[in-house]
Parts: structure tokens; sequence; C-alpha cells
């Protein structure tokens, strides 16, 4: 049944591959993304907040790679933002006695550890900027364009 299945699966690629045009290639073979390593790492934090806190507070959070540090002889480091609207939040956020931070922080620093195949040392601050989803310049500024509106 396996082998079945490979060469179905081959026969798709090789169908697909067929109608596609031909042409130059625009990355080189080695690049798997357009992103820089910083958006995959706020993703992983985002990643984090989604999972620990559901429906709490995810939908207001931005998360910002301040500062990325490569250093040969040490870990990497790693500085991370969450930008909330309300202190409320940031509370929710850092929890009693930080420990809800500590859990986000470690778990992140886990998954960016596999991404990058290498030790980080991880340091997460959680920000309050009020109503930053309604300031045209804060969303151009964290890449969201002047589109989107919060709901």
């Amino acid at each position: 049944m396996a082998k079945k299945l490979e060469w179905y699966e081959k026969s798709i690629d090789d169908w697909i591959l067929s109608k596609l045009p031909l042409g130059p290639a625009y990355y080189p073979k080695d690049i798997t993304s357009e992103h820089p390593e910083r958006f995959f790492i706020s993703e992983i934090v985002r990643e984090k907040i989604f999972m620990q806190f559901r429906n709490e507070v995810p939908y207001a959070c931005q998360v910002n790679v301040i500062n990325y540090q490569t250093r040969p002889n040490a870990k990497d480091f790693i500085q991370v933002e969450i930008v909330v609207e309300k202190n409320t939040q940031k509370i929710i956020l850092i929890g009693k006695d930080g420990k809800a931070l500590k859990l986000l922080a470690t778990a992140s620093r886990l998954d960016i550890e596999d991404f990058l195949q290498k030790k980080v040392f991880l340091e997460v601050e959680v920000k309050v900027k009020e109503n930053w989803r309604q300031d045209e310049g804060l969303l151009r500024y964290y890449g969201y364009g002047s589109k989107i509106q919060a709901l």
C-alpha cells in the first residue's frame, strides 16, 4: 500500500511540474522562505501565546523581535517584546509571580532552538501600547499596512 501511495504522490508531483511554466529560479535552492528568521521567531512566540492563553489575550498581541545577536562563543541572544493594548492583558501574560511569562518564554525558546538548530538565550518583555490596533502609524510600523482595522 505504501508503494502504491508513493507512486501516486510521485505522479501528482510530475503532473503539477508539467503544468508549470519554465523560467529562472527566483531563489537559491537552499532558501526555504522569503521571510527572515526574525519573522519565524515572532510567529513561534505568537503561537505559544495562542496555545497558552486561548481566547483571553492573543488577538490584542503583537510580537516584535527587538534584538537578535548571533554569538559564536555563546548562545545567540534574542530579545522579544509582546505588545498588548491594556495593562490587564499584560498582567494576564505575566501571571502570578511571573509564572505564565516564564512558561511562555520556555516553550517559545525550546521551539526557537529547534527551528534554528542552536541554543539561544531568549528574553521576553511585555509592554502596553494602548489601542495600538487603532493607531495607523503603529500598524504600518508593525507591517500591517493601513488597510487593517480592529474589530
